[in-house]
């Protein structure tokens, strides 16, 4: 709701991203950091003294988490040492910890692949050898960084580790799905907003006489568009909901978390891209103004239809859990 609420207000996808990275990445750290973790640094992250990033894409494995080559070599003298790249790391430039899943043990060596991944909680010093970020220019959303970071030998604390090596994956996951849920939110907020405007603008703009809302034309496609958006918000909360109560009753499976929550970015996605698309066309010549909002909110809108992950994984998800169908990839 937050996250909805933020972006409806006109912030869009940018004003929720400044924030979403400190509520979804903190929720691997929050169940199973260690104390000291959870005494200093879950506080520093609510208070708003600290602010963390999420790092797990890579350029070269993309959605295939398990193929990532981004490594955390155990030195054995209270350190690990960090090589490789993400990217699409949002708020890197401002974060002082870094939420990242790395490589600790070489795919063929592990018993699962899965098995191979672990998870820490990095200080970001940009003083230190080994570390270096670059900016990603954008087509929406440049209120907010996005980043290219990479490790050369970067050294953090051993204790920056969450949980056990190995279960990184594992691990990860409940932030993947509760980041799947900020971001049906966030959609939503901009389907809205884009809405109201388009409505607004249909009731005072004449043309030939008339209001253009008067016209089917006009404000069916805004109808069908209210109507997809209240679908796809039961579908979020719903999400939402389940996501809450799995952390208190082991009676619900984390599959039927992430069938919820991907379902939830899905719809959100597609009926916030259809708000946009409309509330642009209402406007007309003026959609394509920055005037009246509905073009940043048109080029943002795109995001939660890319990323976390695509659509067409989701897909692939659904049809394999829910259907019993093959796995295509």
């Amino acid at each position: 709701m937050m996250l909805h609420t933020i972006s409806e207000s006109g912030a869009g996808m940018a004003g929720a991203q400044s924030i979403h990275a400190n509520v979804y990445a903190t929720q691997p750290l929050a169940k199973f950091g260690s104390q000291a973790m959870l005494e200093e640094t879950i506080p520093k992250i609510v208070s708003g003294q600290w602010r963390t990033c999420f790092g797990v894409t890579e350029p070269n494995a993309g959605l295939d988490t398990l193929r990532l080559s981004t490594t955390a070599k155990n030195m054995g003298d209270g350190t690990y040492s960090i090589t490789g790249q993400k990217i699409w790391i949002t708020c890197a430039q401002v974060a002082d910890r870094m939420i990242l899943l790395a490589r600790t043990t070489p795919r063929e060596e592990a018993a699962k692949p899965s098995q191979a991944l672990s998870i820490f909680c990095i200080p970001l010093d940009r003083a230190s050898p080994g570390l270096d970020m670059r900016r990603i220019a954008k087509m929406g959303g440049r209120a907010v960084d996005a980043n290219e970071v990479f490790f050369d030998g970067y050294r953090v604390p051993a204790s920056s580790l969450i949980g056990e090596e190995g279960q990184g994956f594992k691990i990860i996951l409940h932030g993947m799905n509760a980041e799947r849920c900020l971001l049906a939110g966030e959609a939503l907020g901009l389907g809205y907003a884009a809405l109201a405007k388009a409505a607004a603008y249909a009731r005072d703009r004449t043309v030939f006489n008339r209001p253009i809302g008067s016209n089917q034309g006009v404000a069916h496609p805004l109808a069908d568009a209210y109507m997809r958006l209240e679908a796809a918000k039961l579908a979020t909360y719903h999400a939402a909901r389940l996501y809450d109560a799995s952390k208190d009753d082991a009676s619900i499976r984390q599959d039927a978390v992430g069938i919820a929550a991907n379902s939830a970015k899905y719809v959100a996605a597609e009926a916030a891209f259809n708000a946009c698309e409309k509330a642009v066309l209402a406007h007309g010549g003026m959609g394509y103004a920055v005037e009246y909002d509905v073009e940043r909110w048109f080029r943002e809108c795109l995001v939660p239809r890319i990323a976390p992950v695509s659509r067409e994984m989701i897909l692939n998800y659904v049809g394999e859990k829910v259907l019993g169908l093959p796995r295509s990839y």
